[in-house]
């Protein structure tokens, strides 16, 4: 397997990495496990110190830390550097929060028999991280933030692309303050990710990724009855009704399609639009899409960069060739630039059919797929109309309107009238094939822990409390 840094600008292959020995790989291991024990002894005064000391670091160092980020997977660099900074904030909200987020819950102990009852949150140890490429820093922290300031240990098998922020993120917990142990990087390949998982003092794991890596993981993690939280991709889709502000829906979309060059689990991929409005909202969005600036991500004035990897663009381009053969008609882009480098143009596609790969599965680039729609009942029903179910947007000043996509979108994200994205107050997940189990706000931080029930009687002799039966 390569562990290697290349410039998705050219192809070139900028450095390599050796693949942890076995010897090391224990060792890590062993680590991990006793960081684990020495952090779940910290208080979360302890923590929040150390996590806010990643914050400092992150935004001291966040113009180097982004510019690796671009020349590894070749986001732009404005948007690297805004994802440092929003992996900052992540680790201040998590040292602010995690204390009330996991404080004791109590219970009515009088009606149990008890003179105290409560559920307490403890820490479920090693927690191996199986992370993509397109988010390198904040796929990362927004599992490590809240994993650690619950006291779990953090285990991060990185893709192999993005190796060098791998590495970053192997020291920069330590540098922090905290225990050696408590967060590290596996310099592995995917095939020995079943050996970590089987190992017994990794507790559970996470996985951002594709559907076939989750349910890889998934199964593995199952058959050592070990717990998972996955998030899986999705086909999002982008719903505008008449009473939409058009104007605003379609340069949004704009943005919802091609941020990180296309390639984001939460970005729009499928523009539903209502016949009324069909022909303003396609007439806006390809003259933006057309208009977006192709060229070298370090330069200010580039909208879009090439893709982060040779199999992706190849993937991409086989999709919309899909299409195209099989009858869909292109708006713009679509051809293959002639350059060194994995570029592909902002491309809108439309009058797709469910004959045509793209029609629901998730395309991981700049590409869009416009579909009409003649009522709401039509939109919900093209809108729901793939096995995915991350994110939605929906597009209607209509009150009603609106809590009716809320109920209706089978996903684990609405957002009406605005771009989804990912913030530490809301919960993030999908639905169906997208995966399962939740990140950020309290619901993220709770899922790596093990909520204790406490029943705590008066200590007289005799009986198991009031009205007590066995299970």
């Amino acid at each position: 397997m390569s562990i290697a840094t290349i410039d998705p600008s050219t192809g070139q292959v900028l450095k390599t990495f050796d693949e942890m020995t076995d010897e090391q790989l224990e060792a890590a291991l062993t680590r991990a496990a006793a960081g684990f024990d020495e952090l779940r002894g910290t208080t979360f005064a302890d923590r929040a110190r150390w996590m806010s000391a990643v914050a400092d670091l992150l935004e001291v160092e966040c113009d180097g830390v982004a510019r690796m980020m671009t020349t590894e997977m070749a986001k732009t660099y404005a948007s690297a550097k805004a994802e440092v900074a929003k992996c900052a904030a992540a680790c201040r909200y998590y040292a602010a929060h995690a204390e009330r987020f996991l404080a004791d819950e109590p219970a009515d102990a009088g009606s149990i028999g008890a003179t105290s009852a409560y559920g307490r949150y403890f820490p479920m140890g090693p927690v191996l991280a199986v992370m993509p490429w397109n988010f390198p820093l904040w796929q990362v922290l927004r599992f490590a933030a809240p994993a650690l300031m619950a006291g779990n240990a953090g285990l991060l098998k990185h893709a192999s692309n993005v190796p060098q922020t791998a590495l970053y993120l192997d020291e920069l917990f330590r540098r922090a303050g905290f225990p050696t142990g408590a967060f590290q990087t596996l310099m592995i390949g995917s095939e020995r990710i079943e050996r970590v998982l089987a190992d017994p003092r990794v507790r559970a794991a996470t996985l951002t990724g594709s559907e076939g890596a989750g349910r890889s993981v998934a199964s593995i993690a199952g058959r050592y009855v070990k717990k998972t939280v996955l998030e899986l991709g999705g086909s999002d889709p982008f719903v505008v009704m008449p009473s939409a502000d058009v104007a605003r829906a379609a340069e949004v979309a704009t943005v919802a399609r091609c941020q990180n060059n296309g390639q984001s689990c939460i970005a729009a991929k499928r523009f539903i639009v209502h016949t009324e409005v069909f022909d303003e909202f396609a007439d806006a969005f390809v003259a933006r899409m057309s208009a977006l600036r192709l060229g070298d991500p370090m330069d200010d004035g580039t909208d879009v960069g090439p893709l982060a990897t040779e199999r992706g663009r190849a993937e991409v381009a086989e999709q919309v060739r899909d299409a195209v053969a099989k009858g869909a008609r292109l708006l713009c882009g679509g051809e293959v630039p002639d350059r060194p480098g994995w570029w592909y143009p902002p491309t809108v596609v439309t009058e797709l059919t469910p004959q045509m790969r793209m029609y629901a599965d998730e395309v991981f680039g700049p590409v869009a797929g416009l579909y009409r729609v003649d009522s709401y009942a039509e939109a919900v029903e093209v809108a729901n109309g793939t096995d995915y179910g991350l994110g939605a947007n929906a597009w209607t000043r209509d009150p009603d309107e609106q809590q009716r996509f809320v109920a209706d979108l089978d996903a684990g994200m609405v957002f009406v009238n605005g771009m989804t994205t990912s913030y530490p107050e809301l919960p993030f997940g999908g639905v169906g094939n997208s995966g399962y189990g939740r990140e950020l706000s309290a619901q993220g931080i709770r899922e790596f822990c093990n909520l204790k029930a406490v029943w705590i009687g008066a200590g007289t002799s005799g009986g198991t409390g009031a009205g007590a039966h066995s299970e």
